[in-house]
């Protein structure tokens, strides 16, 4: 990953790669002969809590969306072992990070009457 690959989602929510820390661990599941031997699974940490590209209002719903995937600290773990390579499950990861600040990057809805 460059450093111009950066994950823009909205104006105010952009994930910069230093702010990625990437874990590579053994998968669970089928695998056959390589699955005690190969780290497929990625734990992808996202420190959310001091993300300057996260606006404050992204920053605190990011947080509360992510619920138990989330520290004390504010830093957001994700863990993929779907897939049987490092490659599909690092994108896989990414995905799933990307698709939840967009979710807490989308507008408050109305207020009712």
């Amino acid at each position: 990953m460059n450093a111009d690959d950066k994950i823009i989602i909205a104006d105010d929510a952009v994930i910069h790669p230093d702010d990625l820390h990437e874990d590579f661990i053994r998968s669970s599941g089928p695998g056959g002969q390589n699955v005690n031997k190969v780290a497929t699974a990625v734990q992808l940490r996202f420190d959310a809590a001091n993300a300057p590209g996260l606006s404050e209002r992204v920053r605190e719903r990011t947080i509360r969306l992510a619920g138990q995937r989330a520290t004390k600290d504010g830093v957001i773990v994700i863990e993929a072992g779907r897939f049987r390579t490092q490659e599909q499950n690092r994108a896989d990861a990414r995905a799933r990070l990307a698709e939840l600040v967009a979710k807490a990057a989308e507008p408050p809805p109305p207020p009712r009457k």
